[in-house]
């Protein structure tokens, strides 16, 4: 019962080939024979199978029926639902019910969308392997034995093995991205406003952003039109250009040369498969001078932005609290403590130094001036050019095994998908036809576009991936 994209199963229902009550009973069988990926937190059947069933006696009453009617869809354990629960992969948050659903959320279900269950991700999306989570690693589809990325590795991984049709993660420095490349499934994610952030639980408030894994272009671009458009809950949600450009001729992409060096087999066949674009577009040669600027730049915000953001789980008022703290201090000290993963603490404590006195001007103003630089840099590489393509990561996706003593490693490996977040620009993913390199897992490549573009994007992947 897979389906390549959302059309083709409204078809299906259409035609009387299959019930809404069906496709939800086989995506929960999917993720049934599945679980050993720990890709789902919480699987929400009863929920969903009533949803299948209304639909099912609205089309027998011939009702009018949303875009998305039936439509089964993973959400990450970060973006709220009602009624359901939410932890964003920690235990700070344990028993938490979102009495409120974001409004990306929302406007899926107002759709006819049926969401299935919340997918397993790093804490509060604080992390590139999605095994920083309270509930255990995220295991890859294609090799149990290696990372599926993060963090939105669930998310990708639930649409790696047809455990739903679509899912919503959120990316704020290639948390969708990442994972999409190392699942071979395609990470959407949109201009920084595009999509309300209302119910998404923050980390960088000005880098997060909700956003898609699907299996194609099409799908991408079906639930990004539903979800898009400013929000009143979130002041910096905006409208998006609705006209997309169709690259009838060759499309001009901007590329560095230096991203895509290195000797690994992973890079090799970036650069291959860059090469090969040669054909079909006009490939520009740019500089970009602020690489090595890149990653300290985002994790001095994204810390300082996460400390302020994570100071309200105390334990108070919902989530873990400690057994028997000593008093209020000790209440809110052991609840942090314990319901914090490492990753969190250290970020947490790396964010609070650079907004403490003597060092917010030393770090915190100066990655803010570095990112402006960033922003108009990448702002003139778009002037004359279509997009701005360049590699997802340096290196295949690790071994769950495999040791890193040096934490430096794994923050470098954002070194290439955190330009978008800096930038607030949209980017998509593009798969590289890694059959023709005999590669044992699975590899994209990523476009930028200008900021809200976002309906342009899809055409020029298509153009490019159609290719092959």
């Amino acid at each position: 019962m897979k389906y390549p994209s959302i059309t083709a199963f409204h078809k299906s229902i259409l035609n009387g080939e299959a019930s809404f009550t069906e496709t939800v009973n086989y995506y929960l069988s999917q993720i049934d024979v599945n679980k050993g990926l720990n890709a789902f937190v919480n699987v929400f059947a009863e929920d969903a199978l009533a949803r299948a069933a209304a639909l099912d006696q609205q089309k027998l009453a011939g009702m009018p029926m949303g875009k998305l009617a039936g439509v089964v869809i993973s959400i990450k354990d970060n973006i709220c639902y009602k009624g359901h629960i939410a932890t964003a992969g920690s235990k700070i948050l344990e028993g938490y019910h979102s009495p409120f659903s974001a409004t990306a959320v929302e406007k899926l279900v107002n759709e006819g969308a049926i969401i299935i269950g919340t997918t397993n991700c790093d804490q509060f999306g604080m992390g590139s392997m999605s095994t920083n989570s309270h509930y255990g690693p995220v295991r890859n589809g294609a090799d149990p034995e290696l990372i599926a990325g993060g963090s939105s590795g669930g998310a990708a991984v639930s649409v790696q093995m047809d455990m739903c049709m679509a899912a919503l993660g959120s990316d704020t420095g290639g948390s969708i991205r990442q994972p999409a490349a190392f699942t071979d499934t395609i990470g959407f994610k949109p201009s920084y406003g595009a999509v309300s952030r209302y119910g998404l639980i923050a980390y960088g408030s000005s880098f997060d952003q909700i956003g898609t894994i699907s299996n194609n272009y099409e799908d991408a671009r079906t639930i990004f039109e539903i979800m898009a458009g400013s929000d009143e809950k979130d002041s910096t949600s905006i409208d998006i250009e609705k006209d997309a450009k169709t690259y009838a001729g060759r499309p001009k992409l901007a590329y560095v040369e230096e991203m895509f060096e290195g000797d690994q087999e992973w890079m090799q066949e970036n650069r291959a498969f860059l090469e090969s674009l040669r054909e079909t577009c006009d490939l520009v040669k740019v500089d970009f001078h602020y690489m090595k600027y890149l990653v300290p730049c985002y994790y001095i915000l994204t810390t300082a932005e996460a400390s302020s953001n994570l100071s309200r789980f105390d334990g108070v008022r919902y989530g873990h609290r400690t057994a028997s703290p000593s008093d209020l201090k000790d209440m809110y000290r052991e609840s942090r403590s314990e319901g914090f993963g490492p990753e969190v603490k250290k970020r947490i404590m790396l964010g609070t130094f650079v907004l403490s006195e003597g060092y917010f001007d030393a770090y915190f103003t100066k990655a803010l001036r570095v990112r402006r630089l960033i922003q108009n840099e990448v702002n003139q590489i778009l002037e004359g050019n279509d997009g701005f393509i360049l590699p997802i990561s340096a290196s295949a996706p690790w071994r769950l095994d495999q040791k890193i003593e040096d934490p430096t490693q794994i923050y470098m490996s954002d070194i290439y998908t955190v330009l978008a977040n800096l930038t607030g620009n949209p980017s998509v993913t593009v798969k590289i036809p890694t059959e023709k390199y005999n590669s044992r897992t699975s590899n994209s490549v990523q476009l930028i576009v200008n900021r809200g573009a976002d309906m342009s994007i899809f055409n020029l992947a298509e153009k490019i991936y159609k290719k092959y």
